[in-house]
């Protein structure tokens, strides 16, 4: 064999490596956040997926005028709506001092039996004028957005 021919075998051979190496490694970062992914859906989009049940996911429309229910061991019970359909929210834990019916909400969790959503975290619009943007199109998707809820 000639030293060109090694020279070349190498160099192949260390291409392939560093191909194998970076495929390995963009798969283990896409699997790795894979799982660490929350999607958002409004109450109409979450009611027609199938296979949801024990997902983590984010729902967000705003709180039904009328539907929040405080219960003992700091049990909170609401409907999100958005113009469209409406799911019922059970959390429990202290709710942000902005939370209010009427106004913009995101619920981090889960669906669990019969369409109710089992939030872990209630994130609500900080300001006046402020609506989380996916709150923001889906109200407008469903012709509920009114003028002056803009960001």
């Amino acid at each position: 064999m000639n030293i060109a021919r090694i020279k070349r075998r190498r160099r192949i051979l260390f291409l392939l490596l560093g191909f194998s190496a970076l495929s390995i490694s963009g798969t283990l970062i896409l699997l790795a956040t894979r799982d660490s992914i929350i999607y958002f859906y409004s109450p109409t989009e979450l009611l027609n997926k199938n296979n949801i049940e024990n997902k983590l996911i984010r729902i967000g429309g705003l709180v039904k005028t009328g539907t929040l229910k405080r219960k003992e061991n700091l049990k909170i019970n609401f409907v999100v709506e958005d113009g469209k359909n409406e799911i019922k929210v059970e959390y429990q834990g202290i709710l942000p001092d902005l939370f209010r019916e009427g106004q913009g909400v995101i619920c981090e969790g889960k669906v669990i039996k019969n369409n109710i959503f089992s939030a872990y975290k209630i994130l609500a619009k900080h300001d006046e004028n402020y609506m989380p943007p996916e709150v923001a199109d889906a109200l407008k998707k469903s012709g509920k957005w009114r003028e002056g809820e803009n960001n």
